[in-house]
């Protein structure tokens, strides 16, 4: 007899395909199902890279030709998030993990700040998705519709059947590059570079908007949309804050608040200048107010404070990046999404790093070393975890109090004291330049 855990598993198990890997004519590698009784009509299709390589699949989206930047996401679970991510705007999207679609797409329920639980915006941002296998039959307790449905819904193309190993292993050697999806039976896009246009303006909202209670006690945040995550307003809401989420050309130096949020976003941070224009005010206050950036906030508070920021060569997108506390030498393991870094070599003295990633070098945060501003390039609210670094919010929020409550006036808030930015004596020091991002040994060998 089986036991409750085996009965259900049973009712709710998912009868797995069989597949085969065929290769066709032109030596190209393709994944087909021999089974299942709800596969969707395989309509072919092809993903065409702009150096002229071809991955051949089948559709499970939209019927729709699209063209877009090729990126690759390395995370196991999470695509309800990632689909939905406003930073992922005009990207075609390859997941590396294998199967997708497993679990199907869960509700819309929202809130008691009206947020969605499940989803980090109203709609599907990615410009079309590629995945090794569908799973044409999906399990889940809170799933409402599969994949396949919610794509169409939105009119967003897939496909399926690439060899997403070799797409990465590509992309990783020659650098992110411009892609199209194309039927045989409808026109070829042109291939387009969705950073030559503003996305930050596509994505952000229109007018300022309210969230979380206004009370006598709570530190009035403005929060600046470049591409703002539900979660990132559900974390300040949760802690106390009143929140007003504002456009990204929004000037709220104007206003009186406790505290500044710049949030994530996409395409290339120099097209956010107004946001730029705004936050060096904002920074050159002589009183000025605690601030944080997260993700694109990280490139827009560097380039607000005079440095520079670069294209990396296929950017950081998963969810088990190890980066590294500057101030503590402590490895914290993050989720990540996004294509520009930060370059150190151009931060003023009145800066330096907050967190250096341990894979590659890049900045992962910068910091003033008497102000209470930072940011950071990777999510530590990120739905889908992990949330080893959510204290950064926690940290925000008691500097936006502190300054709400005006006890002991704003040079009381937490900022790093001044440094000579030695590397303590045994520890790595790490480079970060687009040139040289290894670790160059010990502080004795330099």
């Amino acid at each position: 007899m089986l036991s409750g855990a085996a009965r259900a598993f049973s009712r709710h198990a998912v009868r797995l395909p069989v597949l085969t890997v065929t290769i066709d004519a032109s030596g190209v590698a393709r994944v087909v199902r021999r089974n299942s009784s709800s596969a969707l009509k395989e309509e072919p299709c092809t993903l065409e890279l702009i150096d002229g390589t071809k991955f051949k699949g089948f559709s499970f989206g939209a019927k729709r030709s699209v063209a877009g930047e090729v990126v690759f996401n390395t995370g196991m679970v999470g695509y309800p998030e990632s689909l939905t991510d406003p930073s992922y705007r005009g990207q075609m999207l390859t997941i590396t993990y294998p199967l997708v679609g497993n679990y199907g797409v869960p509700s819309a329920r929202v809130d008691k700040w009206g947020l969605s639980e499940n989803f980090e915006s109203n709609e599907i941002h990615i410009r079309t998705m590629i995945i090794s296998d569908y799973s044409h039959q999906h399990s889940h307790w809170d799933a409402v519709k599969s994949l396949s449905a919610w794509l169409k819904e939105y009119n967003v193309p897939g496909i399926y059947g690439v060899d997403t190993r070799a797409l990465t292993k590509k992309i990783r050697m020659e650098g992110v590059m411009l892609g199209r999806i194309t039927f045989a039976d409808l026109p070829v896009p042109n291939f387009q570079d969705p950073n030559d246009f503003n996305l930050i303006d596509e994505v952000s909202l229109k007018e300022p908007k309210f969230y979380g209670n206004d009370g006598p006690d709570s530190p009035k945040v403005i929060l600046v949309d470049v591409g703002v995550k539900n979660n990132i307003i559900r974390c300040l809401v949760e802690r106390g804050a009143a929140v007003k989420v504002v456009p990204w050309n929004y000037d709220f130096n104007h206003e009186d608040y406790d505290g500044l949020f710049v949030s994530n976003g996409p395409g290339a941070p120099w097209m956010a200048s107004k946001t730029i224009e705004h936050m060096r005010t904002a920074m050159n206050n002589p009183q000025p107010k605690p601030i944080m950036g997260i993700c694109l906030g990280n490139q827009l508070m560097a380039l607000a404070a005079g440095a520079k920021t670069y294209k990396m060569q296929f950017g950081n997108r998963a969810q088990n990046v190890p980066c590294i506390d500057q101030e503590t030498y402590r490895c914290y393991i993050t989720p990540q999404n996004h294509g520009y870094a930060v370059d150190n070599r151009t931060l003023s003295p009145e800066w330096r790093p907050y967190f250096i990633n341990a894979n590659d070098g890049s900045n992962e945060g910068i910091k003033h070393v008497s102000k209470p501003f930072y940011s950071v390039q990777f999510h530590p609210e990120a739905e889908g975890g992990p949330y080893d670094t959510s204290f950064l919010f926690d940290h925000f929020i008691a500097n936006a109090k502190k300054h709400h409550r005006n006890r002991l006036g704003w040079h009381t808030m937490s900022a790093l004291p001044p440094t000579s930015g030695k590397v303590p004596e045994g520890k790595r020091a790490y480079h970060s330049t687009p040139a040289a991002r290894q670790p160059t040994g010990t502080a004795e060998e330099q």
